[in-house]
């Protein structure tokens, strides 16, 4: 497992790789009780066991993203339904700052589901 995730990340090309390695860190660093495992070929952060947001490359603009799996429970502008039912996105311009408050602000609310 830990193979695997290190392979996606250091697989990955720069810019998109120090993007999706802070993304990391952001996320575990929000709970002790988020661990990270491979779903779907992509890493994917549980929350007590649960699905919580995965990380992702997108295909079309090669951008990094946060999937928030509880998304259409979550209300925030900056948040991307596209044609998902239950999971919203946050886009990642991996060659700018990373959007920390707001980065922050979703996972806070999205931890806030899981009560």
């Amino acid at each position: 497992m830990i193979e695997d995730l290190q392979k996606y990340y250091l697989g990955q090309a720069e810019p998109n790789k120090s993007c999706l390695l802070a993304l990391r860190s952001i996320i575990l660093a929000q709970n002790t009780e988020i661990t990270e495992t491979v779903k779907y070929g992509m890493p994917c952060f549980l929350y007590k066991g649960k699905r919580f947001c995965y990380v992702w490359i997108d295909k079309k603009t090669n951008e990094p993203y946060i999937l928030m799996v509880e998304g259409n429970r979550l209300h925030h502008p900056e948040l991307e339904q596209g044609d998902r039912v239950k999971m919203k996105i946050l886009r990642v311009n991996p060659n700018l700052d990373l959007p920390l408050g707001t980065i922050l602000e979703i996972l806070k609310s999205g931890l806030g589901l899981y009560g």
